[in-house]
């Protein structure tokens, strides 16, 4: 069997799934087309916005499509492309596509309140503040471990920086045509739009390396190495301005923008492979233990299930469902396309990256597949030359689509844990409609709650995470804790199901697995970590304690939901 025939396959297979399954959980979930959203109930013209589909859609994918749809199946490639290829399709249709739309359809039916708003609901304070601090130990390993990816990129490929520091520029110009001079949205694309594509071209002639800078004879890899922490230390500002910025001058004209370089890197990468028509050169299995990207023996279960993250299922796309995608949905009936229709291109796009290193020979692959993205793009930019295309353009092309996405997930990550960090130290509200005193506050909490402290602590720890070990080495606790994220929101949504008398089930059974495989994942880290980076053992640590007490505060709700069903019988 051809590459490009089981890409074809996998293509039908997301289509039907979102037809049967997706068909499904619309009937689970009583979604009402009639329903008002918080979009408009709760219209306040600056976060409850009604937008319409294509554009939130554009938003949403941009924003969840980082780099683990990419990254994650070609770590767990060293055991063979089949056990990556089964998980992606499994997971993604029936845990994480599932998690994502679930999510956003519990936010809506709570005035487009958070996960964590659900959380205190259905477990208590208690439970409410451990999954907020839960959730920005992970968004801070998100940042940190983004942060490493897009450095790396910009160091390996020069000419990437170039494009993006350009078409960062081009965000706020964008929404200085439309917003101050009234420009309409559609005049504004069809010149801005062009400009990114120019801006890939513009990269190749001025490249942007940072190597000019040190002396010719010195050692390459401190080169490289001093290299990458400058752009770290480059990134570290950018996201700290980015989260502080009002959303309309950068992220929202950055992620509209990208939308459209994202498509047309998968449109890309789908023509090529049809043009190319690469044969699978890589082995099916190659066993139950492999040598991965970071050097280190390792079990393919859990393994397999905590590096693919978010090209199976995903925590952090919870909190993107329910945190600026719910305050901007027009109709429930774009719940579907928009919540579960996402994630399955994120399948496809996991699928792809696989179909790119599958082909590789196995020594080509193993030394590439220490930095997936480049390999990715590698793999791809191979095909485009059946297209009569310049393969150093389209990698260069390819890189920066990666790079935008990861850019957009970074700088949104960084909000998202700012706003977190906030929620985390508010005092206790009460009521319905969580009022809380402003009054009362402290003035330390005061300072805490300031958005500048909140971003730079969490842009500080994130740096410090990042310097504390390599992509690949923090890959494993990044993709743990994301999972096991995911694990406590299906949760949630299983009570949720369970206190409306549906079949929770649905939700229940993919928590007990991910539960399980992210909690080994865990253990397994730190295993492997106990005698060489203490700051990663420390974290897994944590995250351990807190997901138990989670679970136990949500079987005692669990349980004590069914003694009262018994009692009344």
């Amino acid at each position: 069997m051809s590459a490009t025939l089981l890409f074809c396959i996998c293509l039908a297979y997301f289509a039907l799934a979102y037809f049967v399954y997706g068909g499904f959980l619309k009937k689970l979930f009583a979604i009402d087309p009639n329903r008002p959203t918080p979009a408009v109930t709760e219209a306040d013209g600056i976060d409850f916005v009604p937008t319409p589909a294509p554009v939130l859609f554009g938003h949403h994918f941009a924003s969840i499509a980082g780099p683990g749809p990419i990254v994650g199946p070609i770590m767990a490639a060293y055991f063979g492309w089949l056990p990556a290829l089964i998980w992606i399709l499994v997971g993604c249709v029936f845990v994480g596509a599932f998690h994502d739309f679930a999510s956003l359809v519990i936010s809506l039916r709570n005035k487009g309140r958070s996960v964590s708003f659900v959380m205190e609901k259905m477990m208590g304070f208690t439970g409410r503040q451990l999954f907020l601090s839960f959730c920005l130990l992970c968004l801070l390993l998100v940042v940190a471990i983004f942060t490493l990816l897009i450095a790396g990129l910009f160091t390996a490929f020069p000419e990437v920086a170039t494009s993006s520091i350009f078409f960062i520029i081009l965000a706020p110009l964008f929404s200085l045509v439309t917003l101050k001079f009234g420009v309409s949205l559609k005049i504004a694309s069809c010149v801005f739009i062009p400009l990114v594509f120019f801006g890939v071209y513009l990269g190749q002639l001025f490249p942007c390396d940072l190597k000019v800078l040190f002396d010719a004879t010195a050692d390459a890899a401190q080169v490289t190495a001093d290299v990458k922490a400058i752009w770290i230390a480059v990134l570290a500002l950018y996201i700290f301005a980015a989260s502080v910025m009002p959303v309309q001058w950068l992220l929202q004209p950055r992620d509209y923008m990208n939308s459209w370089l994202l498509y047309a890197m998968l449109a890309l990468g789908f023509a090529s492979i049809l043009a190319f028509q690469p044969d699978i050169k890589m082995e099916a299995f190659t066993g139950f233990e492999a040598v991965t990207g970071d050097g280190k023996m390792t079990n393919l279960v859990p393994a397999l299930f905590i590096f693919i993250a978010c090209g199976a299922c995903s925590g952090f796309h919870a909190l993107v469902a329910s945190g600026t995608t719910s305050k901007q949905l027009d109709n429930e009936k774009h719940a579907l396309p928009i919540g579960y229709g996402a994630m399955l291109i994120e399948g496809v796009l996991g699928i792809m990256a696989l179909v790119a290193v599958m082909s590789m020979d196995h020594s080509v692959f193993v030394d590439l597949g220490k930095n997936p993205p480049k390999a990715f793009a590698t793999g791809i930019s191979g095909f485009c030359a059946a297209l009569g295309l310049n393969v150093q353009y389209a990698m260069t092309f390819i890189s920066l689509a990666i790079s935008a996405f990861m850019m957009t997930s970074l700088d949104t990550a960084t909000r998202l844990g700012r706003f977190i960090c906030q929620e985390l130290f508010m005092p206790r509200a009460k009521g319905e409609d969580q009022a809380v005193d402003v009054k009362a506050i402290n003035p330390l909490r005061k300072v805490l709650l300031n958005k500048y402290v909140a971003s730079a602590i969490i842009v500080l720890a994130s740096v410090f995470l990042a310097t504390s070990g390599e992509a690949p080495a923090l890959w494993p606790i990044f993709g743990a804790s994301n999972q096991l994220m995911s694990a406590i929101t299906l949760l949630v949504i299983s009570l949720w199901l369970l206190s409306r008398n549906v079949n929770w089930l649905v939700a229940f059974i993919p928590t007990v697995f991910m539960t399980v495989m992210s909690l080994w994942g865990v253990i397994q880290v730190v295993q492997q970590q106990w005698n060489s980076n203490g700051v990663l053992v420390g974290i897994g640590l944590v995250l351990v304690v807190m997901d138990v007490l989670m679970v136990i505060i949500g079987i005692s709700v669990i349980s004590h939901h069914f003694k009262k069903a018994f009692s009344k019988q």
